[in-house]
């Protein structure tokens, strides 16, 4: 097999979702023998220039690409002409963000708007979910672009033997009888926590045991340590402004093993984004892998996000009433909340870590032109 440098931002996997995922695939890659330069890029033109230099003794590049990885540096977006390897891109993050260095060449067929040269100079270009895949193909229909999608980030087995659902509730102070509704992953602002937690408190009349538990860090890439305590304190604020003190948990951050036994021990689960939810979401995923019925924000169609069948639809965002309204369907219609909570566990069908990496190394064969006969099959698949 080849041997690849993986590039990629120097944040903490515990503190950012894409440095996650990165730590996980190059876990998994070497896990199956295979020969993985893990190559942190610092931002800036010496840390761009050091990464090439590193990369040049790789077979192929793969770059994992989100902006605020590089704190939104444009200089990751010369990589293609600095390393001189076959490259792969994935992009995490696509469709929001450009960079005013890129404008021109843009126009010119040159580059890209959001990644620089790196999707036009890839040499296939990965994507995580559909949102992403209709945006790139829009705009570069003579790409290769492939759809990976990615496993869940908390899945059951990592609550395998702990507490039962009796004692996880105990411990975190929610009745027995309560009826909980969860968030997890990274607390932030675009989250949309607060349209949720007014969103519970308004429900509350209907169903008087209703709980929310929220099950993340507030410290992350995107919401540094400062930052972070002031949004937590701001957060914290809103629920005793809704009248929800004693219905709301917030635990911040936790290990997987504690996370798993918080997502075993709810009944539905949330994610209000403000940018509408998509499968690139761990989290989400992870809801999904824990058997829960899931209730979703969305700006625009997705054909993995399907209301009434993977996920119940709140059709708009920074909305209480919506979110009202796809709770209440859920908790009030439990054979709609049993539908949706099998069709998220069907939609996982095949997506593991070790299975993802076996997608990556037939993708790598087919870029050096190293591929046997059975990685050339896998290429064909990865190229449906």
């Amino acid at each position: 097999m080849p041997r690849v440098a993986m590039l990629h931002g120097r944040a903490d996997p515990a503190h950012d979702g894409v440095a996650d995922y990165t730590a996980r695939l190059v876990a998994a890659l070497r896990a199956a023998g295979d020969d993985v330069l893990d190559v942190p890029v610092d931002p800036g033109p010496r840390g761009t220039l050091r990464a090439a230099r590193l990369a040049r003794d790789a077979d192929v590049v793969h770059v994992q690409f989100a902006p605020s990885a590089y704190r939104f540096s444009s200089w990751p977006g010369v990589l293609p002409d600095l390393v001189r390897r076959p490259l792969v891109t994935t992009v995490h993050e696509y469709g929001w963000w450009s960079p005013a260095p890129w404008r021109l060449p843009a126009r010119l067929g040159l580059a890209d708007t959001e990644t620089g040269r790196l999707v036009p100079g890839s040499r296939t270009v990965i994507t995580t979910n559909a949102a992403h895949e209709a945006v790139l193909r829009r705009r570069f229909p003579a790409a290769d672009v492939v759809r990976m999608p990615i496993p869940p980030n908390i899945s059951v087995a990592d609550g395998a033997g702990g507490p039962d659902r009796a004692a996880t509730r105990a411990r975190l102070r929610i009745a027995a009888d309560a009826e909980v509704v969860v968030f997890f992953g990274f607390v932030h602002p675009v989250k949309g926590l607060r349209y949720l937690i007014d969103a519970v408190a308004r429900l509350a009349p209907e169903h008087p045991r209703l709980h929310l538990l929220v099950v993340g860090g507030f410290t992350s890439l995107a919401l540094p340590d400062d930052e972070a305590v002031a949004f937590r304190a701001e957060l914290t604020a809103h629920v005793a402004q809704a009248g929800a003190t004693d219905r709301v948990t917030i635990t911040g951050h936790v290990p997987g093993g504690e996370v798993s036994a918080a997502l075993r021990a709810a009944d539905v689960a949330a994610f209000p984004f403000t940018a509408g939810a998509t499968t690139k979401s761990g989290a989400l995923l992870s809801a999904f892998d824990h058997g829960l019925p899931t209730l979703v924000t969305q700006t625009a169609p997705d054909d993995e996000l399907v209301d009434g069948r993977t996920v119940v639809v709140a059709p708009e965002v920074r909305d209480v009433d919506v979110l009202v309204t796809g709770l209440r369907r859920l908790l009030d219609d439990p054979a709609l909340a049993a539908r949706v909570a099998a069709g998220g566990r069907t939609l996982l069908a095949g997506r593991d870590w070790p299975a993802l990496a076996d997608r990556h190394r037939e993708l790598y064969a087919a870029c050096t032109g190293a591929s046997s006969g059975a990685a050339s099959s896998g290429a064909a698949e990865v190229r449906r």
